[in-house]
């Protein structure tokens, strides 16, 4: 308000005397109108300033993604695969890193050579079932996660382990006659394309869902803590929330693979499903 009088005492002056107006204007001193102008453009400059780094950085972070390093495996760790009437049969079951789904099938009379029992808690006790069987590599690492587990007062089953061909089929045919073909092929495999007859997966609950595989198991203690630590002992949650469109599952918190620390270790860090992960990789 007092630069405005100011102003106008000056105007008028200026106007009885012809002096210039630099001559009359004390140092320092603006008129409203550029001091609007000069406030206007330096917020104007600031603004695009802003925006520019904006820009830089959101350049930069997708460089980040663009240029993140390749993955790469070695070849023999990819299924080698036949097709035989129309399906697309695996030739080296034997290779940990399998990858066993609606897309790719073992061959009916596959069963791994080498399976043992491991020594946990099954929801069956101690009787001899081929359920209770794994891979032996596998199940001295299912040991090692379910002594660490009870460590942390953790106390975990194991459900199903090994499943040959007859037994997933014999399973298959009992869902789609209490369920009908189209909802039981979203819970349960097709013969041959279940990873359980590859000795390397295992369904896992607890006495805090009544030993019951059901998705209410992802928020028991026991669930959370193989979400979030399955992976140090070489397992993957296989069948995870939001990527059923992926795996062709529903969602699957009890169902947890075999892959070896180190590839569970990359999947877990950027939340890959064994088929993005097999997407993505380079063959070496």
């Amino acid at each position: 308000m007092l630069h405005k009088k100011y102003g106008l005492f000056l105007l008028s002056i200026i106007f009885l005397s012809g002096c210039q107006v630099k001559d009359l204007i004390p140092e320092g001193f603006h008129f409203i109108s550029q001091q609007e102008n000069t406030t206007k453009e330096q917020t104007k400059q600031k603004v695009e300033q802003n925006t520019k780094e904006k820009e830089e950085n959101s350049a930069a972070t997708k460089g980040g993604i663009e240029n993140e390093e390749e993955l790469t495996l070695d070849s023999q760790f990819f299924n080698e695969i036949q097709e035989v009437n129309g399906k697309k049969l695996i030739q080296n079951p034997e290779n940990f890193l399998v990858l066993v789904n609606k897309e790719y099938s073992l061959n009916d009379d596959y069963a791994p050579k080498d399976l043992v029992r491991p020594n946990v808690a099954f929801s069956f006790g101690f009787l001899e079932q081929e359920k209770a069987l794994m891979r032996k590599e596998a199940a001295r690492a299912l040991e090692q996660m379910f002594q660490e587990a009870k460590l942390n007062g953790i106390e975990l089953y194991a459900v199903s382990a090994y499943r040959s061909f007859e037994r997933q089929k014999m399973i298959f045919d009992a869902e789609i006659n209490r369920v009908g073909r189209e909802k039981a092929i979203e819970a349960v495999a097709y013969p041959g394309q279940s990873e359980h007859q590859t000795g390397l997966a295992v369904d896992i609950s607890s006495k805090s869902v009544n030993l019951l595989l059901i998705q209410e198991f992802e928020n028991t203690p026991e669930g959370k803590w193989l979400a979030l630590n399955a992976h140090h002992y070489g397992f993957i949650l296989r069948y995870p929330k939001g990527k059923e469109e992926i795996t062709g599952y529903k969602f699957e918190p009890w169902h947890f693979r075999y892959v070896g620390k180190d590839l569970a270790e990359i999947l877990y860090e950027k939340g890959l499903t064994l088929e993005e992960y097999f997407s993505k990789v380079k063959a070496i």
